[in-house]
């Protein structure tokens, strides 16, 4: 059987138990038809009996993560991510098979796995019957018997699992409340009163974070035995473990234990630190002695570092980051310290883009990670002299989630443009690497799909820059005709588009869409100088004239109608779009997808209120002109172009006080333009997959009504009148 029958028919007996029948099956058929066809779009051919991909599909859509190989080398554990069609969310399950692809099975829900040392047991962040990732935390034996056992009761969001040495123990992080403010006593209340509820009393910068809402609660390192008991917090006191990129993003690594289980390494900030709320780049590396709760830090230089991989003779940790610095994008350093801080020093600085995914070598001469690099992701070793070696080179993005040093082999994923994210296994040595592919998730579906061709071209920009982009052009792509052009912008700014299959991308182009998506000055993989050009201006003259340019030599290679032009963005993206729009009239209509429109008002609003109050050289009350002249609201007296916003209504990244200050601007003007409120989605608009779907259909719906190559709906819905 294969994984895919095999996981639908797994899903379909987990589903018998909560699915009402008949009618409800038959509503989510009449919804999903409608979706499909909305906006005259129907089911397609090439004229060879394939079929182009629909929006429906994504409701099929599988992925792999989190690939964890077991110390001898021969069984993987994966999460295995699918979408459950009836509570409109994602899923997560653990998946296990051998390391060359045999016995593929389902495991447990949940995800988060990691093997013992011995390989006997796997520790796991358990999920219900639903699919929700569960907050306790799980051992299951690896033997026939499967037994497994429940060892947290009551653990905050425990998260980073790692086994002792002995398999004795495991440390986690979790919350931990912050103390409550001090609350005042009212005079005169009646006794059995109904007053109103005290207010919410706030004294720290970062009090709240997207996808979570306010913070009340610091994370610290927890242990727990191995076979069940009372979890013991190791780091009590003023010291917030896991570092937090733009001082709200948690992106703290694993905790790493020395080879004696004596101490701990982990990254973290203490936040009464001088000035530690107002930087948004700051994270150390620490040492704990578990005994005596002793906490040593050990990187010395100022700055944001983090993920730290001890070596296998516990002796020295690497590390990743970014020394100090008042801009919002600084040079990425690989860097080694002793495990006493002794000899901290770089073994890379100025790098591509930021080294991930580290794993020292078998001998411990070096280090495996991966970097992004011109669109793609790729496997690099680089010893303690400094060498470095690319391993891997190809059309691919991979990640590297495990490495076994007994057996030399590693697991992750990886993907590319008509590949889904799958599983890989690695052999390695710090002279070669080998990929395997041992999943193929989505294969099943995209064997009957005409998938849109990829390709990759350069453009010349301003100031002599030369510009990476990509064109997806439609299955049936007839160079003799001319298609609309959708210009998708990436978020960030500091992020990367690359070369990954793209589920949006190919439903454009099956809508008939060629799809340009291209890295402007900003974008990271290019190296520090290109991302660094737009610290302080942004957005501005040279990422526009980059994205331009990127259309222009999109245009010149045909096929492309240049009066039939789109332009999307979220996020970054959506910034991009408000500005682009500001600065021509070249596009038929826009979206712009949960965008920052005002940078002072923004300061304030976001829950990365360090780093947005860092965009510009000065702060505002110094020199207000740059924070102006950058806001692509004080432009919106030269926009012509008709203009859709859409925010999520939970979003505190870019809230959706930005989008509608836009959009009533707009409507003041005249200028056509919509509001959508994206209901359950925090930033972003398409997490829940429901909403995924409705961002495409909503877009194209919209670009319909001004596009002179379709019939227009309605196009008076789009102003009101």
């Amino acid at each position: 059987m294969n994984e895919r029958s095999e996981s639908a028919r797994w899903r379909s007996r987990a589903r018998a138990r909560l699915q009402p029948a008949g009618a409800i099956l038959t509503l989510v058929a009449i919804v999903l038809t409608a979706l499909v066809t909305a906006g005259g779009r129907i089911e397609a051919s090439d004229g060879n009996g394939m079929r182009h991909l629909l929006l429906s599909d994504w409701l099929d859509w599988e992925r792999a993560s989190d690939a964890q190989i077991s110390p001898d080398g021969r069984t993987i554990v994966y999460t295995r991510l699918s979408i459950d069609k009836f509570t409109d969310r994602w899923r997560r399950d653990l998946w296990v098979m051998e390391a060359n692809g045999d016995h593929h099975r389902f495991l447990a829900h949940g995800g988060g796995a990691r093997w013992s040392p011995s390989g006997d047991r796997i520790a796991y962040i358990g999920g219900d019957e639903e699919g929700e990732l569960g907050s306790e935390i799980f051992v299951r034996q690896m033997d026939a018997e499967s037994a497994t056992s429940q060892i947290t009761h009551g653990a905050d969001h425990p998260r980073n699992l790692s086994w002792s040495p002995d398999g004795r123990w495991i440390v986690f992080r979790a919350r931990v409340p912050l103390p409550e403010p001090k609350r005042l006593a009212l005079p005169g209340r009646p006794k059995g009163a109904t007053w109103t509820d005290e207010p919410d009393i706030i004294d720290r910068l970062h009090y709240r974070a997207d996808r979570i809402g306010r913070v009340t609660w610091q994370m610290h390192l927890f242990i727990v035995p191995a076979d069940g008991g009372t979890p013991r917090d190791l780091t009590p006191g003023n010291i917030d473990v896991g570092a937090r990129a733009v001082g709200a993003i948690d992106i703290g690594g694993p905790p790493q234990w020395t080879p004696d289980g004596r101490f701990l390494v982990f990254d973290g900030a203490i936040p009464d630190e001088p000035g530690g709320e107002a930087d948004p780049f700051r994270s150390d590396i620490f040492v704990l002695e578990i005994a005596s709760g002793k906490i040593m830090r050990l990187t010395r230089e100022k700055g944001f570092w983090h993920h730290p991989r001890l070596s296998p003779d516990g002796r020295r940790v690497a590390y990743v980051g970014n020394g100090a610095g008042d801009e919002n994008y600084l040079p990425q350093q690989l860097r080694v310290v002793g495990i006493n801080g002794a000899q901290d020093h770089p073994l890379a600085d100025r790098l591509a883009d930021q080294a991930q995914d580290l794993f020292w070598d078998r001998a411990g001469h070096g280090v495996y990670f991966t970097m992004n690099h011109e669109g793609r992701t790729d496997l690099y070793h680089i010893d303690l002299a400094g060498r470095m070696k690319e391993l891997t080179k190809g059309m691919h993005r991979l990640r590297l989630d495990s490495f076994s040093p007994a057996s030399g082999a590693a697991a992750g994923t990886w993907t590319s443009p008509k590949v889904t994210r799958n599983l890989i296994h690695l052999s390695l040595s710090p002279k070669r690497a080998k990929i395997r592919q041992l999943t193929h998730l989505n294969a099943d579906i995209l064997a009957g799909i005409a998938l849109g061709s990829v390709e990759e071209f350069w453009a010349d920009s301003s100031d002599g820059v030369r510009i990476q982009g990509w064109i997806v052009r439609p299955p049936d792509f007839d160079p003799k005709k001319r298609y609309p052009m959708l210009l998708s912008i990436h978020g960030g700014p500091w992020s990367m588009y690359g070369v990954g299959f793209r589920f949006p991308f190919q439903a454009w182009a099956a809508r008939g869409y060629v799809v340009v998506y291209a890295n402007p000055r900003g974008s990271t993989g290019y190296g520090p100088d290109f991302a660094m050009a737009i610290n302080g201006r942004y957005p501005g003259r040279r990422d526009y004239d980059d994205l331009m340019a990127a259309v222009d030599a999109a245009i010149a290679k045909g096929g492309i109608d240049p009066d039939r032009l789109f332009v999307t963005g979220c996020s970054g993206g959506g910034v991009l779009t408000s500005w682009v729009v500001s600065h021509t009239d070249r596009f038929k209509a826009a979206a712009a997808l949960c965008p920052v429109e005002e940078w002072i008002s923004f300061a304030g609003r976001t829950d990365i209120t360090a780093w947005a109050h860092r965009m510009f050289a000065k702060p505002f009350w110094e020199d207000p002109a740059p924070w102006i002249a950058h806001s692509p609201l004080l432009h919106v007296g030269k926009v012509k172009t008709p203009t859709l916003l859409m925010t999520g209504e939970r979003d505190l990244r870019t809230p959706l006080g930005e989008a509608e200050s836009l959009y009533a601007a707009l409507k003041m003007r005249g200028v056509p333009t919509r509001l959508m409120v994206m209901r359950k989605e925090w930033h972003g608009t398409t997490a829940k997959p429901s909403n995924m779907l409705r961002t495409i259909l909503y877009l194209d719906d919209w670009f319909a009504r001004f596009d002179p190559g379709r019939a227009k709906p309605d196009a008076s819905a789009a102003t009101g009148n």
